[in-house]
C-alpha cells in the first residue's frame, strides 16, 4: 500500500502559493482558485492521504518593498554580505548598495558576520528574492545598544496611534528606540533604564490585546524609573 503521508520535503510557501494542481482537496490554511488548491498562509506545505493544506509559521515575517527593517550579517561573499531579518529566505546586500566604495573581495573590512544593520527592501520578486539597500537616509551599521525580537505583527501596537507609545517609551526611558517592521526593535540607552525599556516593550507585545494599554505601560515605566514630571500623552487606544 503506497504511503500517502510518508515524510515529506519541508516545502516552504507564502498565501497565493500553489500547493496542488491535480485534484487534491484544500486543507487547514488552503483554498481553491482557478482549479488550483493555494496557500492561504505563510508555513509549511503538508499533505495527508489526498489533503494538501499548510502548517502555519507563527509570526512569520514576508518583506514588502519600503519596510526598513534590521538584520544580522550571516555570511559574507566577494561582493555581498547575506542578512537575516527574519523572513523564511535571507537578504543578500550587494556592495552597489551600501554608502561605501568596497572593491571585490573586500567586504569584510566594512561589515562582518554578527554585525547589526538597518536597511530598507527595495524589492521582493516572483521566486522571494529579497533586495535591500543601506543607501537611504538614516540606514548605517549599529554600534550598542541591543536588539529585541517581537513579533512583527506587534509593531503598529508598539508604535501607537501617530507614534505615541514609541514616543512614551522614548521619552519615559531616556532612551534611542527604533522599531523595524520585521519585528526587531534597537534600544539603546543607560542599562537601567534599557532594561525598563525592553521589559516594556515585551509587556506591549503580550498584552496587545488588552484595553488601557497605554494607561499600564505609563505605569509600570513610572513603577521603574521615577519622573520628573507627569508625561502626558494622547494615548493609542
Amino acid at each position: 500500500m503506497e504511503k500517502r503521508n510518508a515524510r515529506q520535503t519541508r516545502e516552504l510557501v507564502v498565501p497565493g502559493d500553489i500547493l496542488d494542481g491535480t485534484g487534491m482537496r484544500p486543507g487547514e490554511n488552503a483554498y481553491v482558485l482557478d482549479g488550483k488548491v493555494r496557500a492561504s498562509v505563510m508555513g509549511v506545505r503538508n499533505v495527508f492521504q489526498n489533503t494538501v493544506g499548510v502548517i502555519p509559521l507563527r509570526g512569520g515575517y514576508m518583506p514588502t518593498s519600503g519596510d526598513t527593517v534590521f538584520g544580522v550579517i550571516v555570511d559574507i561573499g566577494p561582493s555581498n554580505w547575506l542578512i537575516d531579518i527574519g523572513a523564511p529566505y535571507p537578504a543578500p546586500l550587494h556592495v552597489s548598495e551600501v554608502p561605501w566604495k568596497v572593491e571585490f573581495g573586500d567586504t569584510s573590512k566594512y561589515l562582518t558576520i554578527g554585525n547589526v544593520v538597518l536597511i530598507k527592501v527595495l524589492a521582493v520578486d516572483e521566486s522571494k528574492k529579497i533586495s535591500v539597500t543601506m543607501k537611504d537616509s538614516g540606514l548605517r551599521r549599529i554600534e550598542g545598544g541591543r536588539l529585541v525580537k517581537i513579533s512583527h505583527t506587534k509593531v503598529s501596537r508598539v508604535i501607537g496611534k501617530s507614534g505615541s507609545m514609541i514616543s512614551m517609551l522614548k521619552n519615559m526611558t531616556d532612551c534611542r528606540i527604533t522599531v523595524g517592521q520585521n519585528g526587531w526593535v534597537w534600544v539603546d540607552g543607560e542599562d537601567e533604564n534599557a532594561d525598563v525599556a525592553v521589559q516594556a516593550i515585551e509587556m506591549i507585545e503580550e498584552q496587545a490585546q488588552h484595553p488601557n494599554l497605554t494607561d499600564k505601560v505609563k505605569e509600570f515605566i513610572e513603577s521603574k524609573i521615577p519622573q520628573d514630571e507627569e508625561y502626558d500623552d494622547e494615548g493609542d487606544e
